[in-house]
């Protein structure tokens, strides 16, 4: 049952997950791979939900919207890092 229960949860965190993904590709013109890394940093730095990390992410791109100061640090972080390792050929 709770392997069901984790197959939901993933199914439903999957749409805003996937947003997230977008509004930081258009953001920092990152490749679809580092778009996944940059959350999935930011969340593991930040001991916050990957779900939470996009929620914010969705949220502040939103007009007036803010995403918290200390998540935003540590995307800030994560997307200089990941932008280093990023291959050249790959940016816009």
């Amino acid at each position: 049952m709770q392997e069901i229960d984790q197959l939901h949860q993933a199914m439903d965190s999957r749409p805003v997950i996937d947003m997230a993904r977008g509004i930081l590709m258009a953001r920092f013109g990152c490749s679809t791979e580092s778009a996944w890394e940059i959350p999935v940093t930011v969340s593991q730095h930040s001991n916050a939900k990957l779900r939470g990390v996009a929620d914010c992410l969705v949220e502040a791109a939103q007009p007036g919207g803010e995403m918290p100061q200390d998540l935003q640090q540590h995307l800030s972080l994560a997307a200089v890092q990941n932008s280093r390792d990023e291959p050249a050929t790959r940016r816009p």
